[in-house]
């Protein structure tokens, strides 16, 4: 068996020497073409001329392009058709592309790009949350989930209390940028693309060049990190390198200079949560009411789905019997906000986590007691436990997972020692808390749960394959591996699975909602199964025996008393006209999803787990630090357990960033002014916690029939960083006599925590 097992990440080696190849180490083929955007500095305008002289004379410039040149769709957005590649008469944000930029070198094109001059009269720009919900520009009309009587069983509760929140936005900050090269063929065109979605790119290249989808082929070997970054910002370059390409016959390259990139594609949406809850004497939430206000940008982009799953994690772990979650989608003059790993729900988990946190600090009482009373396995009250969209939830591990980690964590002992802590020090003051995570795993738009896969064994027995997911350093090629080597009882160095092509597997989705593994393994399982079985078969009849006398594994054959190599028996297949080669296909079962109506099963399943971080903040400068961290991960039975843990620990600090160093800051004219490492602070290695204790539920096994019964690990352990915000917040509340909630806003920078200090001291804050 090769699953189960802590196997090496396939490409380890290359990655710490450097030696893997991305899209921009692609060998550039000679003669190319190498592109850049010019970008508009207003907001909102309308564009009244555009001087692009300087930028023809510029060394190096070959073309350049307007809206009016391209020769088909000028768009590249996922979903609506609403974002066009070069702005076309009207622009919506800084940095929103203009015009295009061809030229000999890189820098060349960027130079010559910032030479255009684009004169634009400007209309009122909508920048933040309160200028959209004044001027009521909105998507959509807001969407309500809705269980129960919430208003009345808050009115008729022991106690209720309200708050409002917001929560920042969040930059992928990908290490490899993003990147395109195109190469015209014989009537068809190849994109290399540093893209999560290959499929979307052979959709929006196809429209660019006005093309049937079978003249477009994308391929992606590997991308240097996507977290939803590169789910759809991608389609930008791609179509614009085929656009040339295709007009001067010439390959076309384009990557983003790291500053460029930041201005230019989506980040995570920012929201504002605003609550009502009624609970009575014992914590137990009696009816809740929430409000989120998502701020999506200036394009649709992926914000529907996006804030639908903040609405449906907005119980995360918590059984809720009465509910209403109101969601309105506003429209702004940022850039499009999109996909971003966790694609929603953590705004959704972290709303309901704070309104815990409050109900906890007015009670006066530990957190984890609120938390582990309204846990959903908790059958006290005696109640059928559904979700506010009336899924019933049937699995929840939430509190055996909370009580484990309580205990091992030595969380009683330790809140004694904090409290002994704070007392005796003045200046620094520690804060500590726990969190539990519940996260659906499926795509919300049903008809994404699917995945294809294509699989050759070779006369010499080596094992060939190709699937539908993509790479992004996550593991996903090595786990399909393990799989495909188990069913065929090989040896995992037996099979090489090469870049992702739409023209092996057509008509993928994404590698995105946590779904890799389980789409693609299923359909990688599938496809080997076949080839098992068409052995089996080949063997049983040559052999003059019957199928339950052969097995495969460890890369023999047993065949009745006969063991041989299983390379002998593909070889002996093969000169006997045997095909060796499948397709395989998986769709998720058990879907049935009505967003508008608020109702359904959209998850297959849910992944648990729970964290407990220790922090300390300096009164005096805001500074802060994560002490120490300890989680239980539910992911099923683990296909690579090492690879799961690396998921966790990089998942906690992305999360633990958002929440408190990564701070995305817009001027008044709505030009981001953090678009470089020396202004946006991602967490670094010393940023992790001193004391990192990271360990896999051992009674973990998917009660769903899953690839190999596991369970997805890419997004749900993100939500565990939570416990280091709400660790922030009991150290702030520790600086004051306890009257004060110290309602902190995330993320809880430096300058966030001295404002939310100086509230408990009574102290004024300009």
């Amino acid at each position: 068996m090769n699953i189960h097992k802590s196997t090496p990440h396939d490409a380890a080696k290359l990655h710490v020497t450097g030696a893997a190849r991305y899209t921009d180490d692609i060998p550039t083929p000679a003669n190319c073409l190498h592109l850049a955007f010019g970008l508009s500095d207003v907001a909102h305008g309308t564009i009244t001329s555009v001087d692009l002289t300087a930028v023809r004379a510029a060394d190096g410039v070959i073309d350049v392009l307007l809206a009016a040149d391209l020769p088909a769709g000028n768009d590249v957005s996922p979903s609506n058709h609403d974002e066009p590649m070069l702005a076309d008469g009207t622009v919506h944000f800084v940095g929103q592309p203009v015009f295009l930029v061809v030229a000999t070198s890189h820098l060349a094109a960027r130079k010559a790009a910032a030479l255009g001059t684009v004169k634009i009269s400007p209309l009122p720009a909508i920048l933040s949350i309160d200028d959209a919900i004044k001027a009521d520009t909105k998507f959509e009309p807001p969407i309500i989930f809705a269980k129960g009587d919430a208003s009345d069983a808050i009115k008729n509760a022991e106690h209720t209390l309200s708050g409002s929140f917001e929560m920042g936005g969040q930059e992928h900050f990908y290490l490899e940028g993003q990147a395109a090269l195109s190469v015209p063929n014989e009537g068809d065109m190849l994109v290399h693309s540093s893209t999560q979605h290959p499929t979307e790119i052979q959709h929006k290249v196809a429209e660019a060049l006005g093309v049937s989808f079978n003249a477009v082929r994308v391929e992606t070997r590997r991308m240097g990190g996507g977290f939803g970054g590169k789910e759809s910002q991608g389609n930008s370059l791609a179509c614009a390198t085929a656009i040339i390409a295709a007009k001067h016959n010439r390959p076309a390259k384009m990557r983003y200079d790291r500053d460029d990139d930041m201005i230019i594609t989506g980040k995570r949406h920012d929201f504002r949560m605003d609550y009502t809850v009624g609970y009575n004497g014992a914590g137990f939430i009696e009816g809740i009411e929430f409000t989120q206000y998502c701020r999506c940008g200036w394009a649709q982009d992926l914000s529907l789905p996006v804030a639908d799953r903040a609405m449906l994690h907005s119980d995360n772990a918590y059984f809720l019997p009465n509910a209403k979650i109101t969601s309105h989608r506003l429209k702004t003059n940022t850039v499009s906000a999109t996909a971003f790993r966790g694609f929603g729900g953590p705004q959704g988990v972290l709303a309901i986590e704070r309104v815990i946190d409050h109900i906890a600090h007015t009670m006066d009482v530990d957190a984890s007691y609120i938390r582990t009373a309204n846990a959903y396995a908790n059958k006290s009250r005696g109640l059928k436990q559904t979700t506010p969209y009336h899924m019933e939830v049937t699995d929840s591990v939430t509190d055996q997972i909370m009580i484990e980690l309580l205990e091992k964590s030595d969380y009683s002992k330790r809140r004694e020692l904090v409290k002994w802590f704070n007392h005796e020090n003045p200046r620094l003051k520690k804060g500590i808390a726990v969190t539990p995570v519940k996260f659906g795993i499926s795509f919300t738009l049903t008809h994404l749960n699917q995945a294809g896969a294509l699989v050759h064994v070779y006369s010499d027995g080596s094992i060939h394959l190709n699937h539908g997911g993509t790479e992004m350093g996550q593991g996903l090629f090595t786990k399909v591996a393990q799989v495909a080597a188990t069913v065929l009882g090989t040896p995992l160095s037996s099979v090489k699975i090469t870049a992702t092509d739409t023209a092996k597997v057509p008509n993928t989705s994404a590698t995105a909602a946590s779904s890799g593994s389980d789409l693609n393994g299923m359909a990688v399982k599938a496809a080997c199964e076949v080839i098992k079985q068409r052995l089996t078969d080949f063997a049983a009849d040559h052999f003059k025996t019957t199928a339950d006398q052969i097995t495969f594994a460890d890369g023999t054959v047993q065949i009745g008393k006969q063991v041989m190599p299983f390379a002998a028996l593909a070889a002996l297949a093969y000169q006997n006209r045997i095909s060796l080669s499948s397709t395989g296909f998986y769709a998720t079962p058990k879907i049935e999803w009505d967003r508008v109506a608020g109702k359904g099963r959209p998850f297959f399943y849910f992944a648990y787990g729970a964290s407990v971080t220790e922090v300390v903040i300096d009164t005096l400068t805001g500074e802060n630090r994560i002490l120490r961290t300890d989680i239980i991960h539910d992911v099923g039975k683990s296909l690579n357990p090492a690879i799961d843990i690396g998921q966790i620990e990089g998942a906690y600090v992305q999360g633990a960033g958002w929440l408190t160093t990564e701070e995305l800051v817009w001027d008044d004219k709505g030009s981001l002014k953090s678009h470089a490492p020396s202004t946006y602070k991602i967490p670094a290695c010393s940023d992790r916690p001193d004391i990192f204790n990271v360990a896999l539920w051992d009674k973990g096994e998917n009660v769903e029939d899953t690839i190999y019964k596991s369970k997805a690990v890419g997004e749900p352990p993100f939500m565990l960083g939570i416990s280091a915000f709400l660790a922030l917040s009991d150290a702030v509340a520790a600086t004051g006599d306890g009257s004060i909630y110290p309602d902190l806003d995330a993320p809880a920078t430096a300058e966030q925590i001295l404002r939310a200090v100086a509230r408990q001291k009574g102290q004024a804050w300009d």
